[in-house]
């Protein structure tokens, strides 16, 4: 499901459409980009289609295009209520996209639209210890290392652990 279009300085997030699909499968098929997702790095721009489809089919998700002008999707975020008061946010990003604080000002967006709009008091972002970036990222935008799930995720990897991170309402 998508969620309402949000904007500010320099970005807006849309809602996420199947069309995205051609511009977001420059993040997906990125080796390196796509390194601690689920899945390994798409081999086609139909195999975006349908994660995107996948995605957007679900109730409990809020997903958005990341642009600069409601344009052209430079990355995806995406907000999965995983019950009631409780959400975990999601983020990728193009690579010609990063290093220009488009992620940061997406995850803000993103967080006042789950703490004021959909009534969340906690949310959480479950990531791979070695993805330093997305790391560096959540800690920079409030949330907290709260703790380490041995062994939590089987990917394309192997057997990968999470970093627990999160962030309160208020």
């Amino acid at each position: 499901m998508s969620g309402p279009t949000l904007s500010g300085s320099d970005i807006v997030l849309r809602p996420l459409t199947i069309g995205d699909a051609q511009a977001l499968f420059a993040a997906h098929s990125d080796p390196e980009t796509h390194r601690f997702w689920s899945a390994p790095a798409h081999m086609s721009v139909g195999e975006t289609r349908a994660d995107i489809e996948r995605t957007l089919i679900l109730s409990n998700t809020r997903m958005w295009a990341i642009t600069e002008d409601g344009g052209e999707a430079l990355g995806r975020v995406g907000i999965f209520v995983l019950r009631e008061g409780v959400g975990e946010l999601g983020i990728i990003m193009r690579r010609e996209a990063t290093g220009r604080g488009l992620a940061s000002k997406a995850i803000k967006l993103v967080e006042g639209y789950a703490f004021n709009q959909l009534g969340l008091h906690r949310l959480m972002a479950d990531i791979d210890p070695d993805n330093s970036a997305s790391l560096s990222l959540f800690l920079r935008a409030g949330f907290q290392r709260e703790g380490l799930l041995r062994n939590n995720w089987k990917t394309h990897l192997g057997v990968r652990d999470s970093v627990i991170m999160g962030k309160l309402k208020g």
